[in-house]
């Protein structure tokens, strides 16, 4: 919504009863409460706060259930066939699920935007810092303190997930992603996650080939305004190998569809 500009970071977004009343972890927002954009997601990415989930569910969807149908229908444009939304927030629903795969393909996308990772990476901070109501906000994702190149993503728990984790992490140019679900504590899932990003960084590296945004040539646009536009990468290209392993040649076409 930011991207298309149709929300900002300073909007300013009234709490309904409705995002007000939500359980589980919140940052206490009053009915009619008015909190920005930035400090809502920030409630979200560092206190997993149920409340100004839906707060912002309602101003993008209109309503916490539209913006679940949105979620819905953007999970299958990602390609995933194992997950289905009941509600914004992943509290406990009948038919509401997922898997550490589809979640593994979701938390892939998200990173694309990558000003999410600048919240995600907090450990903490205080919302309405110059107020009576001053909250403390603690990363529930310790290895954003405790493991070096985590910067997010989440933390979650209910009594049917049980406590899950889904952590990226980039070191030596290369960016990880761990998912774990269902353990019985917060330690099990924190040692899990740490033996998955080891383990990665251990065994594999990168070789960037092209980094996002190089231009590699033109090509020519018939009957249109600018006669050419450059062709680019929308993110690095990068090829995955296996430490010891001799290291393949590699090489690249480029080739151009025309879509009639």
């Amino acid at each position: 919504a930011i991207d298309n500009k149709n929300l900002t970071w300073n909007e300013k977004i009234k709490v309904s009863a409705n995002a007000s009343g939500m359980g589980g972890s919140q940052i206490f927002l009053e009915t009619n409460e008015e909190m920005t954009v930035e400090d809502l997601f920030k409630g979200i990415a560092v206190a997993s706060a149920n409340d100004a989930t839906v707060a912002l569910a309602e101003r993008i969807g209109g309503t916490e259930e539209s913006f679940v149908a949105m979620m819905n229908i953007r999970a299958k444009k990602l390609g995933i066939k194992d997950t289905l939304f009941k509600n914004s927030t992943g509290l406990d629903e009948q038919d509401h699920f997922s898997t550490a795969y589809d979640i593994a393909v979701i938390a892939k996308e998200l990173i694309k935007h990558e000003q999410v990772l600048k919240f995600t990476s907090i450990y903490e901070d205080y919302l309405r810092a110059d107020t009576d109501s001053k909250f403390w906000l603690v990363n529930t994702n310790k290895l954003v303190r405790f493991y070096q190149g985590v910067d997010g993503l989440k933390t979650g728990y209910t009594t049917d997930a049980g406590y899950c984790l889904t952590a990226t992490s980039l070191k030596n140019n290369m960016r990880l992603i761990a998912v774990i679900l269902g353990e019985k504590e917060s330690s099990v899932r924190n040692d899990e996650i740490t033996k998955m990003l080891d383990y990665g960084y251990n065994q594999y590296n990168v070789e960037q080939l092209i980094s996002k945004n190089t231009n590699l040539g033109k090509i020519k646009i018939d009957r249109a305004s600018e006669k050419y536009i450059d062709i680019v990468p929308m993110e690095d290209i990068k090829v995955l190998y296996k430490k010891g392993e001799q290291k393949k040649k590699i090489s690249y076409d480029i080739k151009i569809f025309k879509v009639k």
